[in-house]
């Protein structure tokens, strides 16, 4: 038996430095995706629109964070938010704070 979609989310944030929950069409998406790439931090990428359990995966996200919404972004295990939450945090200084 596989993982369940809890195991599989927990265990993607707990195990890697960033990880972003996403969907392939979204610009928002992109721009989170884009920053991280400019900062040249490597995130784990879920695209939630081509998995077949990403609508899961959406719903158990918005259980844990509250958060519906994608780009739904963790850093060192902290949920950060979305793309406008990551953008913010990137100008404050706390984002480089989380990736230390």
């Amino acid at each position: 038996m596989g993982q369940s979609v809890e195991e599989k989310v927990d265990s993607l944030i707990k195990n890697n430095k960033v990880v972003i929950f996403s969907k392939s069409y979204c610009p928002y998406c992109s721009a989170t995706k884009n920053l991280f790439k400019q900062l040249g931090v490597e995130a784990v990428v879920l695209e939630l629109d081509q998995i077949d359990d990403g609508a899961a995966i959406q719903d158990y996200l918005q259980k844990k964070t509250g958060q519906r919404t994608v780009p739904n972004v963790f850093v060192a295990q902290q949920h950060v938010g979305g793309n406008s939450d990551v953008q913010a945090a990137n100008s404050n200084g706390s984002l480089e704070k989380l990736l230390a």
